[in-house]
């Protein structure tokens, strides 16, 4: 396994066992074997456990509030079968809510019916310290049942549709039309210049906070034209030669980090003022100070991260 399939979220190599999807005996025959477990999602919030995914056994008083079918995730190492269900009918007595639009909700919210070492909570709190296949299995089930949630009706005639497939799919039985889900392609930049990284922040982020670039591919657009679209549009920077370095999935709410290098043809920064807020060229050595928490302006990336990564590698000289 290539070093950039480390990145958090990915490498686990976990079984999707897709053609159990549509074969719904022997699915109900695996979900019914005493080692199959779910992992509850909450209005966005999986699960945690005291050592990572908070995976429940079936008939969990927990679970009662679960009103969506289940979404088959795949079979674990031992070959036990994993699912996700959707609890965001639960209303806690408290009536609290995770905060919409922060740019990171440390807030944990527990269930009654479960014990203290059990919370709901922002994936990106933990995500560095998961195990492997927990990571892997929680962001399907974070991106999956979050598409469920908004993509009840037909985007063909309107109508209400509903979850096929174990869950990997929704049909109108209005028009028939089938909905998959879906995931967005982001390209992340790590622009260099000889020795040195272009880094950006965009409006809102925490004080200190900077980052490689990104954006959103547009249709009929490759990665390697996405790369010099965003980043031209957002410092005004011209990128020439772009190679792919490492991918990340990432579930907010369901996109496809595509990690390039790309390789700058000129230096002079304009930012424009409706992305970014600042940017700027940093040395690999002024970067190593970042990496270690000592740089006076820059704080260090968030771990987890696919930026991050991308940045510890370069200043290590070890992407691949």
């Amino acid at each position: 396994m290539r070093s950039a399939e480390t990145v958090t979220f990915a490498g686990a190599g976990i079984d999707r066992a897709a053609w159990l999807r549509t074969r719904p005996e022997a699915l109900a025959s695996r979900a019914g074997e005493p080692a199959a477990r779910i992992l509850p999602v909450w209005r966005g919030l999986p699960l945690l456990g005291p050592d990572g995914a908070g995976w429940l056994v079936r008939g969990d008083p927990a679970l009662a509030a679960a009103s969506e079918p289940e979404v088959f995730l795949g079979l674990d190492a031992d070959g036990a079968a994993r699912f996700a269900v959707d609890l965001s009918a639960w209303e806690p007595p408290d009536g609290a809510e995770p905060a919409r639009g922060a740019f990171l909700d440390p807030t944990e919210f527990r269930h009654p019916d479960l014990d203290g070492s059990y919370r709901f909570a922002e994936l990106r709190t933990v995500m560095a310290s998961l195990p492997r296949a927990d990571a892997e299995f929680m962001v399907t089930a974070k991106s999956v049942l979050g598409w469920h949630r908004s993509h009840r009706f037909c985007s063909t005639c309107g109508a209400p549709s509903v979850a096929r497939h174990a869950g990997w799919q929704r049909v109108c039985p209005s028009c028939g039309a089938q909905h998959f889900p879906r995931t967005d392609p982001v390209v992340i930049m790590l622009v260099t210049r000889g020795n040195r990284l272009l880094l950006g922040r965009s409006p809102g982020w925490p004080e200190g906070m900077y980052s490689c670039l990104a954006g959103f591919m547009e249709p009929g657009e490759t990665l390697e034209a996405a790369v010099r679209r965003e980043v031209a549009e957002e410092t005004g920077v011209r990128v020439g030669a772009v190679r792919y370095l490492a991918s990340q999935p990432w579930p907010y709410p369901a996109s496809l980090m595509i990690g390039c290098e790309g390789v700058a043809e000129s230096e002079e920064i304009t930012p424009d003022p409706t992305e970014i807020e600042d940017a700027l060229w940093v040395t690999r050595e002024e970067m190593a100070e970042v990496l270690a928490g000592l740089h006076q302006r820059i704080r260090r990336p968030r771990s987890g991260a696919i930026a991050g990564f991308l940045m510890t590698n370069w200043v290590a000289d070890r992407l691949d």
